[in-house]
């Protein structure tokens, strides 16, 4: 396949940096839970200096919590070990400005040991040894991820302030397609969609969702490390033009009790020649059989993997009867009752996996699809038939309804651990059960409602 071209070459950099329009160059890596970590740099030293040699973190960010503390039982990264520090190294192919931080660039990160051997829990490095194997058989995937949102009008700090409720919606209706009601929001979507495109993306559209102030705004599929990539950036940068504009918005799976965020996730294949290889016309609903393998691989591993799809305690509150989130592993034509839905037609059939939600990593989710889709592939699965009616009320086996469950399911899985090896997968496990133990102690709102004066 063809070399990526930067949004932003080095070259351009330079001459930016001459002119002095850009002053300030973000080094930074995708880490556990899907955010940006890293260091601004003054832009001339990043040229002379961090560019070519990288620059060093301590590697406790792949090893706390949400929260940023320190948690033991990591293998690697600990008080014992000493919370020494690795490599980051800028992918020159993700160079790009950032236009909602003026005089600003940024590169996404790989990270390494002093040794050079990558970071094998990193979540980019984990992309990247799927798409190898993948490679390895003469495939290259490419994907789409859709992110939902919820817009309010309050700041950050006045939510932060109100432990999160209370808060006031963008929009007081269900705004699905609504042209109204994203044009009542259409600065700031407006601001993200065009200065989006200024960093490098492309844009698609934006549309209203169901929930209360809920939006998504979409872009234009890409290979499937650069959509990881570009999805990261995107949800930081969303972030912060929200917060210029005195707003906030969330991705977390579900906020209240309506409609979750989602965050589908669109995949196909193509060959070393780059043609598509998952449409055959004359077969059952348009599919190849590397197609039906693929897709069979999905199903195979969906319940194994779904910790890579919902990695949090909030991720399993998506999980409803007719909320069009997805409670089946099963598959369908066109079908948004399934968990895993076939669309499109020839060179543009693909899958799409509807399990995600906005809290994904990307990195993960995409790289858990890759090594589904290569078991069903290696073992030339048999796809089982489509469901053409209503998923919820079929007999398919269900998704894991708790973090507690899909975790279980991970750290057993034989196919986890020869997709991922060991490390990995003990490592994540520990991020769960870190998550879970959190949980589990936490005394909430709902418990104080229902027990202080009643009980």
């Amino acid at each position: 396949m063809a070399h990526r071209t930067p949004p932003l070459s080095v070259e351009e950099l330079s001459a930016l940096v001459a002119a002095g329009e850009i002053d300030t160059v973000v080094l930074a890596f995708t880490d556990m839970q899907g955010r940006l970590q890293g260091k601004r740099f003054a832009a001339r030293h990043f040229l002379d200096s961090v560019l070519d040699h990288g620059t060093e973190g301590c590697n406790y960010l792949l090893a706390v919590d949400v929260d940023l503390n320190t948690v033991d039982g990591y293998a690697m990264s600990s008080w014992e070990r000493g919370y020494g520090d690795f490599a980051m190294h800028g992918d020159r192919a993700t160079l790009r400005r950032t236009p909602w931080n003026p005089g600003t660039a940024l590169i996404t990160a790989d990270l390494a040991w002093h040794d050079g051997t990558p970071v094998a829990a990193s979540p980019r490095q984990i992309l990247r040894r799927q798409l190898d194997r993948l490679a390895a058989r003469g495939l290259h995937a490419f994907a789409g991820t859709e992110l939902e949102f919820q817009l309010f009008k309050d700041t950050y700090e006045a939510a932060w302030s109100r432990g999160y409720r209370e808060m006031t919606p963008a929009n007081q209706y269900n705004g699905d397609y609504s042209v109204l009601g994203t044009g009542r929001v259409e600065p700031v979507l407006r601001r993200i969609r065009n200065e989006m495109g200024a960093a490098g993306m492309t844009v698609e559209s934006a549309k209203g969702e169901c929930n209360l102030g809920q939006h998504e705004i979409v872009f234009v599929y890409d290979d499937a490390l650069t959509t990881c990539d570009q999805h990261a950036v995107y949800k930081t940068g969303a972030k912060e033009i929200a917060a210029q504009e005195g707003m906030a918005l969330t991705f977390m799976a579900k906020y209240d009790e309506r409609e979750g965020n989602s965050c589908h996730i669109h995949l196909s294949l193509r060959d070393d020649d780059g043609a598509a290889v998952l449409a055959d016309p004359g077969a059952p609903h348009g599919m190849s059989a590397l197609m039906r393998h693929f897709l069979a691989g999905q199903l195979a591993a969906l319940r194994d993997f779904t910790l890579l799809y919902a990695p949090n305690i909030n991720s399993y509150k998506r999980y409803r009867p007719g909320s069009f989130a997805p409670t089946a592993v099963a598959w369908g034509p066109d079908n948004r009752t399934c968990a895993l839905r076939v669309v499109g037609h020839g060179a543009a059939l693909r899958l799409e996996n509807r399990l995600p939600g906005g809290d994904v990593n990307p990195y993960l989710a995409v790289a858990g699809m890759i090594a589904a889709g290569l078991h069903g592939i290696d073992r030339e699965l048999e796809l089982p038939d489509a469901c053409t009616g209503n998923a919820y009320d079929g007999d398919a086996a269900h998704v894991p309804a708790t973090l507690r469950e899909a975790a279980d399911r991970w750290e057993h899985s034989a196919l986890a651990r020869a997709s991922f090896g060991d490390d990995v997968v003990d490592h994540y496990r520990h991020m769960a059960r870190v998550e879970q133990d959190a949980y589990d102690a936490a005394v909430t709102d709902w418990e104080r409602f229902r027990s202080f004066e009643r009980m």
